[in-house]
């Protein structure tokens, strides 16, 4: 399985060829991601080194753990980039969110979307939204570009990949989790995002990164070459949507 991509070893050692990370935790104290403004500099110059030219944080909204809103996360995006151009880190940094699909979402005119009215979804790990179809149904009648953040670690998918097809037939654009096929999240979900990467499922990718050891792990994959190795000659369209 996943042979396509097991190509001579290419030598790349940082992840320009992707260029724009569409999903993190990078802004301070909202979420589960970084604890304050000095532990999202530091992630961001790291994320910098690695090649990245653009990141676009999308922090949790989810009522019962991470009530967000614009008033929440435009401020502390403004603290990142202020704190970013007093130590002369010239990097490109916005914010979305990402929302979690359950009885407590609702459609107002206050979603936070990435460029283009692309809007970043979740659902629970372990039981897939009844109405998860009407709900995007919903959404793209409003003019969203619906994203659906990493479909391979849905385990309610993991024996029924055909619901896969559902999800893309309804229009969701996929995002894979780039640590999910270094095996970081468990062999089912590594097993799952090689179906969806070998029958060209995915649309973009990011980096979903929330803590130092996220990061130590995609330090290591991008300067070993390797995530090249398994990623870089998928055609992702991050550069293409969100550049």
């Amino acid at each position: 399985m996943f042979s396509i991509f097991k190509k001579k070893t290419s030598g790349v050692t940082d992840i320009n060829w992707l260029g724009v990370d569409i999903h993190s935790h990078l802004l301070p104290g909202i979420d589960d991601g970084c604890k304050d403004v000095a532990e999202s500099v530091s992630f961001i110059k790291r994320l910098q080194d690695l090649g990245f030219e653009k990141l676009i944080c999308t922090p949790h909204i989810f009522t019962e753990l991470y009530p967000n809103s614009s008033e929440t996360i435009l401020p502390a995006l403004k603290k990142v980039k202020d704190e970013l151009v007093k130590q002369n880190v010239d990097i490109e940094i916005g914010a979305a969110a990402e929302y979690m699909i359950d009885e407590q979402f609702t459609i107002h005119p206050d979603l936070i979307a990435l460029p283009g009215k692309h809007l970043l979804i979740e659902m629970s790990y372990l039981n897939e939204y009844p109405k998860i179809e009407q709900v995007i149904f919903d959404l793209q009648i409003k003019g969203y570009s619906i994203i659906l953040a990493h479909p391979e670690r849905y385990n309610f998918y993991h024996q029924n990949y055909k619901s896969y097809q559902r999800l893309k037939d309804h229009g969701c654009i996929f995002q894979l989790n780039l640590l999910a096929i270094s095996g970081y999240y468990g062999k089912d979900v590594k097993r799952t995002a090689e179906y969806l990467l070998e029958h060209k499922l995915y649309d973009v990718a990011g980096t979903d990164l929330h803590s130092e050891r996220h990061l130590g792990v995609l330090e290591k994959l991008v300067n070993s070459g390797k995530l090249f190795d398994l990623l870089g000659y998928y055609k992702f369209k991050n550069m293409e949507l969100f550049n």
